[in-house]
């Protein structure tokens, strides 16, 4: 009896030995994955988002109507035909929809790029550079900051052309101060670690130190700083649609069909809830996956372990 009481403890001891083994045999990268896919609210919203993504970019295949398409008759009524009715015009709704959200998603997909490729660079060389290269390059992000976004990216959309690929741009360049200051303060952190005083007196360039060592030290804050900037896209892109400053025709997007059918709201709500609710879902999604991302990149976070 003694042996199997003494026999316990050991097994026991051997198990938590082995778990620990096969947590320090796990790279970091397999690490963050398995924190992310045990977090069950940024897993719900990535197949929400990927099933938006297929309904969008595929959906269009499966329909009768484009969305075009004018020879319906206008304002009918949601039916096995036309399954959330038909616009003024005439135009299938779905159809409507799923084009107006492949717009919104690439313009967010823009967004997000562009604006985390400038906001890494200026954040980045003035956390390393310091002294007056970051004070300018600082200056600069703090100015920017200050200036009416929304206003300028409207009268901006308004004077160019005015299609999707314009306000892409304009947001873009106004999208990119907030990360270049998150960039900067890790920047100034990194900076003075062990790897990067090694990196230097192996002869390493500066763009090299930057791109090579410091940059994939920021991955993390960078992906998440990306998912939430994709995130703001989408609700402003909205925004300068829906007071006529945004996208205009014949490019559409999803602000842009719930501004043509926001006086529908109480004769015929289906016009306004459908785009209304899928730029509440993308948004929704798009953050919930940042915070899935950010807990599983902080190794402070307990809430999902690996």
């Amino acid at each position: 009896m003694s042996t199997l009481i003494n026999a316990a403890p050991e097994e026991g001891a051997v198990n938590e030995s082995r778990h620990e083994f096969d947590a320090k045999a796990r790279t970091q990268g397999q690490i963050v994955l398995r924190r992310f896919l045990r977090h069950k609210l940024a897993m719900a919203s990535v197949g929400v988002l990927v099933l938006l993504v297929l309904i969008a970019f595929i959906g269009p295949l499966f329909m009768s109507y484009s969305y075009d398409d004018t020879s319906s008759g206008p304002y009918l009524r949601p039916s096995g035909e036309h399954l959330l009715g038909t616009t003024q015009v005439g135009k299938d709704m779905l159809a409507l929809l799923m084009r107006g959200t492949q717009y919104s998603l690439q313009i967010a997909l823009i967004v997000a790029v562009v604006s985390t490729l400038i906001g890494v660079v200026f954040g980045s060389v003035a956390g390393y550079l310091r002294g007056a290269t970051e004070t300018v390059l600082m200056r600069v992000v703090d100015l920017l900051m200050i200036v009416p976004q929304i206003a300028v990216a409207a009268i901006l959309v308004k004077g160019l052309s005015g299609s999707w690929t314009t306000v892409a741009i304009v947001l873009a360049l106004f999208g990119w101060m907030s990360i270049a200051r998150i960039t900067r303060g890790e920047t100034l952190s990194l900076s003075q670690r062990e790897f990067v005083e090694a990196a230097r007196a192996l002869g390493a360039s500066t763009p090299q130190i930057i791109f090579r060592h410091l940059v994939p030290n920021m991955i993390g804050s960078i992906t998440v700083n990306a998912t939430l900037s994709c995130a703001t896209a989408v609700l402003a892109e909205a925004a300068l649609s829906f007071i006529g400053l945004g996208v205009q025709l014949p490019d559409t997007s999803l602000g842009v069909v719930v501004q043509e059918n926001y006086t529908q709201l109480i004769t015929r709500p289906w016009l306004f809830w459908g785009p209304f609710l899928v730029i509440v879902l993308i948004s929704l999604a798009i953050n919930f996956i940042g915070d899935g991302l950010r807990d599983a990149f902080d190794p402070r976070q307990t809430k999902v372990r690996a």
